[in-house]
Order: structure tokens, then C-alpha cells, then sequence
């Protein structure tokens, strides 16, 4: 199944606080849920302002779908076509 890197914009994400991160990621497993087991979430990195989000879905429109119904801003879904990493360099 494809993998999606979304970019969320949400000012002042870094200094969100653990309770915070942990009502987030509640609501966004609580939409996963509902969705069914199409949709998965990897895993999320959190920078200043934005917040980067690694997901496997069938296709984009699932991955907005979880943004609407989450409430989560999607400002860009990018298709992951391959990944690379220090030892691509040596093969």
C-alpha cells in the first residue's frame, strides 16, 4: 500500500506540551479507528511550526478524509515513491 508524508502547519507546534501531543494523537487513532484498517499511521515528527506526519492509506482522498474528520490541517499530501538512506549510498 502507498505511503504519504503529510505536512501539517500548526503554528507553534514545538512547544506543544505532552498533554497536548497526547489528546492529538487520541483523536487521530480514535478517526483511524472508525476508518478501519485501510489507513494506518506511522509515526509523526514535530518541528516548530509544523507537525510531519507518515501514513499508509490506498490513496490520497483517505488521507484528507482522516484530516477533515480529525479536524487536522493536511496543507500537503506527498506520495512516497521510494526511500533512501546512507547505505543506498553503497550499493
Amino acid at each position: 500500500m502507498p505511503k504519504y508524508v503529510i505536512e501539517r502547519e500548526i503554528p507553534g507546534a514545538g512547544k506543544l506540551s505532552e498533554q497536548d501531543l497526547k489528546a492529538i494523537s487520541q483523536t487521530s487513532c480514535s478517526v483511524l479507528r472508525n476508518m478501519g484498517p485501510h489507513i494506518q499511521w506511522v509515526h509523526s515528527y514535530v518541528t516548530d511550526d509544523k507537525i510531519y506526519c507518515v501514513y499508509v492509506a490506498p490513496d490520497e482522498a483517505t488521507v484528507r478524509q482522516h484530516a477533515t474528520q480529525g479536524g487536522f490541517p493536511a496543507n500537503s499530501v506527498a506520495r512516497v515513491h521510494t526511500m533512501i538512506e546512507p547505505v543506498t549510498a553503497e550499493n
